[in-house]
């Protein structure tokens, strides 16, 4: 399967159990099965306890699952070593997480190229991207603050534009508005909820507690007792 073909992952009879404290074995994942294209957007609901989180690490391949198979791209990715898997992460997925994880010594323009530096990029030409980047987010006049220096609200478009300047396969977004005001949020999310449409991402993942949020999504789904369901086929766009 080519890679322009292939879904943008997908998730075959992946389950997942921790053990307890008393050494029996705690099912958090039970057999889910899910594939998402490009282009999508989905949201994963779930009260807290769900393995909302936990699946989104599995997705996300910072975790292995106990059994089964989670694929990029048309490829699986269960069986490759840390190495080569930090090495294709870096290019095919981004994560937005509600703490924003800014690295606070640096600018918002540095925090921004450095993943592109990091992939061996020239760092005049990465400050250059970066900066069109942060353009694009209204934010090229916060270039030079630091993240104690701007609010809640730009802090997270400033960690969206660092995420998605590498244009990854896969954007997994974890309570991307939790901290923020209402104000904030609904900013942050026209910004979020765009860019697999835009082609800037190939598709997004989001998990939240938030049903409004979770109804412009292409997809639904419910996190229950290991079981992940499909709640509508169309989301409000």
């Amino acid at each position: 399967m080519s890679s322009l073909s292939a879904p943008a992952f997908e998730l075959k009879q992946v389950r997942h159990e921790f053990q307890s404290s008393s050494g029996t074995p705690l099912e958090v994942l039970r057999d889910i099965n899910l594939q998402v294209q490009r282009g999508q957007r989905i949201a994963i609901l779930g009260p807290s306890g769900s393995g909302k989180s936990t699946l989104l690490s599995i997705i996300a391949g910072l975790q292995k699952p106990t059994s089964g198979s989670v694929i990029w791209n048309g490829r699986n990715i269960t069986s490759l070593s840390e190495r080569d898997l930090s090495s294709l992460r870096a290019s095919s997925v981004a994560l937005v997480f509600q703490q924003f994880l800014l690295v606070p010594h640096l600018t918002a323009l540095e925090n921004v190229s450095l993943p592109l530096e990091l992939q061996g990029m020239k760092r005049a030409i990465a400050r250059e991207r970066a900066i069109l980047q942060l353009e694009t987010y209204g934010l090229q006049e916060r270039a030079q603050h630091f993240p104690r220096m701007l609010s809640g609200g730009e802090c997270q478009r400033v960690a969206i534009a660092r995420a998605v300047i590498v244009e990854p396969t896969l954007l997994l977004a974890d309570e991307p508005t939790g901290n923020l005001d209402p104000s904030s949020a609904k900013a942050v999310f026209e910004q979020l909820i765009e860019l697999p449409k835009l082609g800037k991402v190939g598709a997004l993942v989001l998990v939240t507690h938030n049903e409004e949020l979770a109804e412009r999504c292409d997809h639904r789904y419910r996190l229950h007792f290991g079981d992940l369901r499909l709640l509508s086929n169309e989301g409000k766009k």
